[in-house]
């Protein structure tokens, strides 16, 4: 029955996310002027002066968060990410099979963490910054794990999954893309899971292209007074 609930939230998320998109599109600066995103929405094309996401270095560099914020940095879990490897390495010596619904770490893949030192918080924005050309996602797991306990299994991983990108025929200066109904989904979801916990992981892949190095991105919080 647990599962079942589970299976029509997420239908019913997607539906919403759907929907939204039908409203919006694919979001990124155009202006020229890097204080400022533009976004599309019913076709109006309309300026933020404090958007959801920032997405250049030097914005992310001279941005100044409310002194009534908190902006945490999504950090690689190295530890976590090598006892994933040596799972993988683990089945591939044995032959053995994967357990019956279990996620393994792909090649491009690691896993990040999110620590909150304040747990009632709601969402303000992201801050992403990839350079060069490539896709980076963001996939949160939903609830309390490490592979120390239990094996990741596909049921927890959570949807929207957070997805920025630059086309290899853009200059490498161009603004990123992303999908804004699912990026402001998915910054409220992890608002919601860090009332239940101190520490959330996701998984981090890098696509065409894109490596970790060229990678900086953080939340921002406001606290629930």
């Amino acid at each position: 029955m647990r599962l079942e609930r589970e299976g029509e939230r997420r239908r019913e998320s997607k539906r919403a996310r759907e929907r939204k998109r039908g409203r919006g599109s694919e979001i990124q600066n155009s202006t020229g002027d890097s204080s400022i995103t533009a976004s599309i929405h019913t076709g109006r094309l309309y300026s933020l002066l404090n958007p959801r996401i920032i997405t250049s270095k030097s914005d992310m560099d001279n941005a100044k968060a409310p002194s009534n914020t908190m902006v945490l940095a999504f950090k690689e879990d190295t530890a976590l990410t090598e006892m994933m490897r040596l799972r993988v390495s683990s089945l591939q010596r044995s032959g053995q099979k994967r357990q019956e619904g279990e996620r393994l770490l792909l090649p491009h893949e690691a896993v990040y963490r999110l620590d909150f030192p304040t747990q009632e918080l709601n969402f303000s924005r992201w801050y992403f910054s990839l350079t060069a050309h490539g896709r980076a996602t963001i996939t949160g797991i939903s609830q309390h794990w490490t592979p120390d306990l239990t094996n990741l299994m596909t049921r927890q991983l959570l949807e929207p999954i957070g997805t920025f990108w630059r086309n290899a025929n853009d200059p490498e200066d161009s603004p990123l893309k992303w999908l804004e109904a699912d990026m402001q989904e998915f910054g409220e979801r992890i608002a919601e899971l860090a009332k239940v916990r101190k520490v959330m992981y996701f998984l981090f892949a890098f696509k065409d292209g894109a490596v970790a190095a060229n990678l900086n991105c953080s939340v921002e919080f406001t606290p629930d007074k």
